[in-house]
């Protein structure tokens, strides 16, 4: 059975999930006694490479969504994922960020003189490239979404085609959402086509978070705040981790 329901690990990650709704200081000072840290991570899972990449979106001049308010989507993209990367380290899972900074990724590899209009092509081929040789586990990439009708919002994540256990991660994501952020969110997990670029082409499990609408004010108020971007990023990591536990121990 892919997912296990009842271990001390999966316990804790649930716990981590609820009760970090608490706040930062609290949450983390409940956990400092509960979690496993990296001494106790199952060798099935203990590696020298990275468990988990963590994709930020756009970055540098590619903003992303903007919202109504100016507020644009990279800003959000990156402060949800450094926290999930601390997160991801107290549970000690390896893991690395395509970006840690307000950069776009064109020029990582230093592959042309000259990008002119060629910026985002070559950003998101980086990213593609930094996740297939980092040989992680799981690529995920956050993001946020913007759609004309302002009534949309909710949380939904899609997956790569291309690697069986990508589909197992982005149902586990979706309901750990639904359990943890938002009870009343309906959407369904979506098979990624031709128009996301990377989980199109990526050969490793791969998932793509839609975080909220921009588009929606509330949802956009609420993926402002720090303590909100905190719970997100904590039932995420969550989400992540007890697949990788299930996964390398299955």
């Amino acid at each position: 059975m892919l997912f296990m329901k009842s271990n001390l690990r999966q316990v804790s990650l649930y716990l981590l999930a609820g009760c970090l709704m608490l706040g930062a200081s609290a949450g983390l000072g409940i956990f400092s006694g509960v979690l496993p840290l990296k001494q106790t991570v199952p060798a099935s899972v203990r590696t020298e490479t990275a468990v988990f990449v963590l994709d930020p979106g756009h970055g540098g001049e590619d903003g992303g969504a903007v919202a109504e308010d100016g507020t644009p989507e990279k800003n959000l993209n990156l402060e949800i994922a450094l926290r999930m990367g601390e997160i991801a380290d107290l549970l000690g899972y390896p893991t690395v960020l395509t970006r840690t900074d307000d950069t776009m990724l064109y020029d990582r590899y230093g592959d042309l003189e000259e990008y002119g209009g060629k910026k985002k092509t070559y950003d998101l081929r980086n990213r593609l490239r930094f996740a297939e040789e980092s040989g992680c586990a799981l690529f995920c990439s956050i993001h946020m979404n913007k759609f004309p009708d302002v009534s949309c919002s909710g949380l939904q994540v899609y997956y790569s085609p291309n690697a069986a256990e990508s589909s197992s991660y982005a149902a586990l994501l979706q309901s750990y959402a639904r359990t943890f952020l938002d009870a009343g969110n309906t959407r369904e997990i979506k098979k990624a086509t031709s128009s996301i670029y990377l989980l199109h082409r990526i050969r490793l499990p791969a998932v793509l978070v839609e975080c909220g609408f921009l588009s929606n004010p509330e949802e956009r108020e609420k993926l402002q705040e720090k303590h909100y971007q905190l719970q997100l990023a904590s039932v995420l990591t969550a989400a992540l981790a007890e697949g990788a536990e299930a996964i390398c121990t299955s």
